[in-house]
């Protein structure tokens, strides 16, 4: 699905504070995969996930997203892409506080234009997979922070985009409800074969993932 040629980001560049972020990524991301960006802090693995999600840029180098050139798309073409084929599952959670659990859960989908009963119908479905159909009336400071980011994964998937970006989606989790959320996106990667890449420092998601991509110093490296 996703391929990356001779990818190079640089922050600062040409300043004496000059950061190589990536330094020759070369990457292949087949569809259905379930897999992990590892490394330590400031090795650029959010980075690459944010360039493989169009939100950043590259200096150099090719994306290609179902055999198109996503480098080369102008900012408006890069946000069609990222609304109507990308999800995005945030450390942060990213919830409108304003909207109700069921309201979070459609917003994609209701700015995609999907029909009032679609609608309603995929929020039940994926809020059921995630274990919140008890929680589609409440506001997001209702809830503790572990059913705050199944909600946010249930957002990012109820549209069925083709791939889900998660960046430290356990990092404000405890052990328990951290398994309970990689078992949950597993089971969405499974059933509706939506591609699901982390990238992530917990040890529970490298032991659940089926792929590994260490990075270190902005190179890939295993």
């Amino acid at each position: 699905m996703i391929q990356l040629k001779n990818i190079q980001k640089y922050f600062f560049k040409d300043d004496p504070r000059e950061i190589h972020a990536l330094q020759d990524i070369n990457l292949t991301l087949e569809d259905g995969e379930f897999s992990l960006m590892s490394g330590p802090s400031g090795c650029g693995k959010t980075t690459l996930l944010n360039v493989i999600g169009a939100l950043d840029t590259v200096d150099s180098g090719s994306i290609y997203f179902d055999g198109e050139d996503i480098t080369k798309l102008s900012e408006d073409e890069r946000t069609t892409l990222r609304l109507e084929k990308m999800g995005f599952v945030f450390q942060a959670y990213n919830l409108v506080p304003v909207l109700t659990v069921e309201e979070n859960i459609g917003f994609i989908m209701r700015l995609r234009g999907f029909d009032k009963n679609s609608i309603a119908k995929r929020v039940r479905e994926v809020a059921g997979i995630l274990e919140i159909e008890n929680k589609l009336s409440f506001l997001p400071n209702k809830l503790s922070g572990g059913q705050q980011q199944r909600v946010a994964v249930a957002r990012a998937v109820a549209s069925k985009p083709k791939i889900i970006l998660a960046d430290e989606p356990t990092a404000n989790l405890d052990s328990k409800n951290s398994y309970k959320l990689i078992t949950m996106m597993r089971e969405l990667n499974e059933k509706e074969g939506m591609t699901v890449v982390f990238a992530s420092h917990d040890s529970l998601v490298e032991e659940s993932v089926r792929r590994i991509i260490r990075l270190n110093d902005g190179k890939l490296v295993d």
